[in-house]
């Protein structure tokens, strides 16, 4: 398997427009994070998990020409806003599966009523295969995925495990139910927001403390704010398993 950081990075992205903050005007390509997403490719098979506002720019950036589906996690806009860009995958390929929870399917149908059409539906407008996700486990082609439930404040949120990765993104509380789904994993990737605490992500110190429950052989942090710092002071500071994620990375697992 293998996993491809396409963003990093919080809802605004790093940099912020107009900002004159140090991480902002970093030369270090490593301190520039579009909005947060990951591809995950096995066998003949890719899957991207969220399609934020930047997905159009990530899909140029590695060449990509196909891809199987989406998963998403919630439904703010920097995890779905992207959707329309599907378009040329639709046009190659015809219906473009998604997965999500029945309340993202609703939130998607108000922001893109036009692609849920049925009746003079525009002839450019994509179509999608719907695939509702609840707690359960369910299959992507002949990978099982457990969905976790993870809470963005009082938010719910879908994280994702495939085989030992998992992919947990925009969470402050991990129910104890939830965790024991995450015991046992080589990778695990998992917000952190920033150094202070925030009212519905993770911060550094608060991740790490998950972390450091779980277990995992890996971690990468991602959802990354330019108040966390520079990439490469926070790296250094970081335990020997636990990494900062950045835009372009790829591990293999």
């Amino acid at each position: 398997m293998k996993i491809t950081f396409l963003g990093t990075g919080t809802s605004q992205g790093i940099p912020i427009i107009g900002s004159k903050h140090p991480v902002c005007l970093s030369q270090n390509s490593k301190d520039k994070r579009l909005r947060v997403s990951v591809m995950i490719e096995w066998d003949d098979y890719r899957y991207i998990v969220d399609c934020g506002p930047d997905f159009r720019q990530q899909m140029l950036r590695h060449d990509v020409d196909r891809i199987d589906g989406i998963l998403f996690t919630h439904e703010h806009n920097d995890h779905v806003i992207g959707l329309d860009d599907i378009r040329p995958f639709y046009f190659r390929q015809s219906d473009i599966s998604v997965y999500a929870e029945d309340r993202v399917i609703g939130e998607l149908k108000k922001r893109f009523e036009y692609v849920f059409q049925e009746e003079n539906k525009y002839p450019g407008a994509p179509t999608l295969d719907v695939n509702l996700v609840d707690i359960e486990s369910f299959k992507l082609k002949n990978m099982q995925v457990q969905p976790i439930r993870v809470y963005h404040n009082k938010l719910p949120v879908f994280g994702y495990r495939m085989n030992d990765f998992a992919y947990v993104t925009d969470a402050k509380t991990i129910p104890d139910s939830e965790m024991e789904k995450l015991k046992g994993l080589k990778v695990l990737v998992l917000n952190a927001l920033r150094l202070k605490p925030h009212h519905s992500h993770f911060n550094l110190e608060e991740a790490l403390e998950i972390i450091s429950i779980l277990k995992p052989e890996k971690a990468y942090l991602t959802h990354i704010s330019h108040l966390l710092g520079f990439h490469d002071d926070v790296e250094a500071e970081l335990p020997d398993n636990v990494h900062l994620a950045y835009d372009n990375l790829q591990i293999q697992i």
